[in-house]
């Protein structure tokens, strides 16, 4: 049987990986400025993540979540504290796209309005097939059986109350920093007047802090930084460091019944024992701060660099674009300098380290930025 083929992928095989560094079969080490896809949040093979997995591992790795699983409540009081979301329920799943999916039904159940407003260019697993093929900002997509989706401009308030005043609009979502968009950020204004907006219309808003949650902005979520609550929340990505896992937190507003949402494999033991070692690593070593020092001197550096049309993004979540494609760019970063990095569309470079990226270690991706850019 050969593997389906709908990846790119580069004649490299890494086969370890220690904090922000990896090494492929021929012993050769990279600088990940990646980080999986912003999934390795606390470093690759840190030893106290490795420790929990396997301590877990010998204990019972999965049973069934229809018995009590102690390690789900330690995970839930862990993250309300980290998060500033106590008095918010925990729904556990697999996926960044399935904890969006449940995000859009339980929105629906509260409501019982079917449509849903997101934003040109944003990526939510299923709910974003349309607008990565089109610039129209204006599409009508299907989400599940009986959900659309209507997707407006970015920063364009006007537009959202425009929608949400025909009262067919179960909820807004919307990424904290979009990620597969090219890092583009929501202003802080505009993030408030989403949440007075949907107020107003009894709409639920949504956050997907899937890339930009977990610390990566430099809080905690990227949308705090605009001093709002949404009304669900997801998250996944660097939830459990590399562990398949994702999870839902739901405001004290909806009231949970038997059967209203479901999971097989969600909040098992092996992943519930990943997501807390992410967590007491971020707490004991913290993270969350040195990704906003980290992050904002890479950022101030990047501005200094020639031939880079702009620099977006907060934290260990930032986008470079340039005028031309950045293929070769990327390219000679790789396979010259030993630099993993990630692309958004044809212009831009994403960065998205683990959150335990050194200044010596930024400096080092800078020095070797440089060569790139200068050769």
């Amino acid at each position: 049987m050969k593997l389906f083929d709908v990846y790119p992928l580069f004649n490299i095989e890494i086969v370890k990986g220690k904090g922000c560094h990896v090494w492929d079969a021929e012993g050769t080490e990279y600088l990940d400025l990646y980080g999986g896809h912003a999934v390795i949040s606390v470093g690759h093979s840190h030893p106290t993540y490795v420790a929990a997995i396997t301590d877990q591992v010998n204990k019972l790795g999965f049973y069934s979540n229809s018995v009590i699983n102690s390690l789900q409540q330690n995970l839930a009081d862990k993250l309300g504290k980290a998060s500033g979301y106590d008095d918010y329920s925990l729904f556990l799943i697999n996926s960044g796209a399935e904890a969006n999916e449940n995000a859009l039904k339980l929105a629906s159940f509260h409501n019982g309005k079917k449509r849903v407003i997101a934003f040109k260019h944003a990526f939510h697993g299923r709910t974003s097939a349309a607008v990565r093929v089109t610039d129209n900002p204006k599409i009508i997509a299907p989400v599940n059986e009986d959900l659309a989706v209507t997707y407006l401009p970015l920063n364009d308030a006007a537009a959202v109350e425009a929608e949400l005043q025909k009262g067919d609009v179960s909820s807004v979502i919307i990424e904290g920093i979009q990620g597969v968009g090219g890092i583009q950020l929501p202003t802080d204004n505009f993030m408030k007047e989403l949440r007075a907006l949907c107020t107003k219309y009894e709409a639920c808003l949504i956050l997907d802090e899937i890339q930009s949650g977990y610390g990566r902005s430099g809080k905690f979520f990227a949308h705090q930084y605009a001093d709002i609550k949404p009304d669900l929340i997801t998250v996944a990505k660097g939830i459990g460091n590399g562990f398949p896992m994702s999870g839902l937190l739901i405001s004290p507003m909806f009231k949970p019944v038997y059967g209203m949402l479901g999971t097989t494999f969600g909040g098992n033991h092996l992943a519930c024992a990943a997501a807390i070692a992410v967590l007491d690593i971020m707490e004991n070593e913290n993270l969350i701060e040195n990704a906003a020092k980290v992050g904002e001197f890479l950022i101030e550096e990047l501005h200094k660099l020639p031939g880079i049309k702009e620099i977006r993004g907060r934290g260990l979540m930032i986008g470079i674009e340039f005028e031309e494609s950045i293929k070769e760019v990327r390219s000679k970063l790789l396979f010259e300098e030993k630099v993993f990095t990630g692309v958004a569309g044809t212009n831009t470079i994403r960065l998205l380290p683990p959150l335990c990226l050194t200044m010596d270690e930024a400096k080092e991706f800078l020095a070797r930025f440089k060569k790139v850019l200068n050769a």
